[in-house]
């Protein structure tokens, strides 16, 4: 994963996918830990997230500015799946579940 921390903060720029990765979601946040939980809980039962059961993380990247994350965090939105595929892959060949690591 990159990691780029100049800051004295902490935000992650991260990929989730569903159970069968055929879906992926691109997000920003500042406690990867909690927003992981707050995926899994389904909080918001309407969002994207919650009708397409994404809760599982493949990817992400570390950044000490929230706005080199939020910057990202747009680069990868404009990307097509493929490139998104190929960036998760570049550091997680399998595409393993990385949940755990934040628990």
């Amino acid at each position: 994963m990159e990691e780029y921390s100049e800051g004295i903060y902490t935000f992650y720029t991260y990929i989730l996918t569903n159970k069968n990765r055929t879906v992926l979601y691109t997000g920003v946040t500042n406690n990867l830990k909690v927003r992981l939980k707050q995926h899994k809980e389904k909080l918001n039962p309407n969002s994207f997230t919650a009708r397409y059961n994404v809760e599982f993380l493949v990817y992400y990247e570390k950044y000490g500015w929230i706005q080199q994350a939020i910057e990202r965090e747009k680069e990868i939105k404009l990307m097509n799946r493929n490139i998104k595929l190929d960036l998760i892959r570049n550091s997680n060949p399998n595409m393993e579940f990385l949940n755990h690591l934040f628990e």
